[in-house]
């Protein structure tokens, strides 16, 4: 085997490796930010029922 096809190879595997860690990655950050975002949701929701519970009982309207 020549030195050019054990370069060949060796450039092949990283470039496999590291399109295999990219894809990954890309998951990784996609499942992140879909929970991130469903916390967000949850807060912002509690925030409008602590909203409504206090102006029931102050009776205040809301702004």
């Amino acid at each position: 085997m020549s030195t050019k096809s054990i370069a060949r190879i060796a450039l092949s595997l990283a470039l496999l490796s590291g399109s295999a860690v990219t894809l990954s990655a890309c998951n990784t950050v996609r499942g992140a930010g879909q929970d991130v975002s469903s916390v967000g949701h949850n807060v912002s929701r509690g925030a409008n029922a602590t909203q409504g519970a206090i102006e029931r009982h102050t009776n205040a309207s809301p702004n």
